[in-house]
């Protein structure tokens, strides 16, 4: 099993290797003590099409945001009172366009590394005449401490995150205690986090640091795994998987 080469989800979706977490380990420095980041994403933008390419220069001034130290206002952001879901890593984005086009009475704000994946999701914003959506190309840690106030959020959505199968990279997953405990900061009470792996050992590991996690309770039962919920698209590549017979793994969490 430990030599067998399994294609997956997260093989197929090119850009969706997404987002750092901060660790407690210093980087020594000649005069200053720095944070060592641990990246759990591996930054390959590839080719932007010329298509991509147009669409980040003119849609992105209208539905691109900025970092910087001021937070937003999502009421001023959307021009509109509307609960608001944070995805980290859309990839190209079609999944999130669906769910904004399915969900037009909620606020969505999208987080991608990946400017070609960016691009393409402001193609479907403007195909699909979307105006109830927001991108950040940029480090979602840095835009979750910057930009998301606390206790603003209804829901946090990372579905297929880069599982780092090798033993040795399992401290490059993106889901770690310190990670979901700054994700709780941002969500409003009863707010919910939405997991989603093709990778049964790492659903297993997403369980564990949940479990444990004192602000969150498992909306299943105690040890309990959630049935794909509706607002979440099947993937042409998640039904692939299941005709071969591999699973995926949902996990929903509610902040008390």
């Amino acid at each position: 099993m430990k030599n067998e080469k399994r294609y997956t989800i997260a093989h197929f979706i090119q850009l969706k290797h997404v987002v750092t977490f901060m660790t407690d380990t210093p980087l020594e420095a000649p005069k200053n003590t720095q944070n060592f980041r641990i990246k759990s994403f591996a930054l390959r933008q590839g080719r932007l099409s010329t298509a991509q390419q147009h669409a980040l220069e003119t849609l992105w001034p209208q539905f691109g945001l900025e970092v910087d130290n001021e937070p937003l206002d999502f009421t001023e952001v959307f021009q509109r009172e509307a609960p608001t879901i944070v995805e980290i890593g859309f990839g190209m984005g079609k999944s999130l366009a669906e769910m904004a086009e399915t969900n037009p009475d909620i606020n969505y704000i999208g987080i991608e590394v990946h400017r070609p994946g960016v691009g393409a999701l402001l193609r479907l914003i403007n195909e699909k005449n979307l105006s109830n959506i927001r991108i950040f190309n940029h480090d979602a840690i840095e835009v979750l401490e910057q930009k998301i106030p606390k206790n603003s959020l209804a829901g946090l959505y990372l579905f297929f995150p880069d599982p780092w199968h090798k033993k040795r990279h399992h401290k490059r997953r993106i889901v770690q205690p310190e990670f979901v405990q700054n994700i709780a900061q941002h969500l409003k009470p009863g707010g919910h986090f939405h997991m989603a792996t093709d990778w049964e050992d790492y659903a297993e590991h997403m369980m564990e640091v949940m479990s444990n996690a004192s602000d969150y309770r498992n909306t299943a039962g105690e040890n309990a795994y959630t049935p794909r919920p509706d607002y979440r698209p099947l993937t042409k590549f998640e039904q692939r998987g299941q005709r071969l017979g591999h699973g995926v793994w949902d996990l929903i969490f509610e902040r008390i």
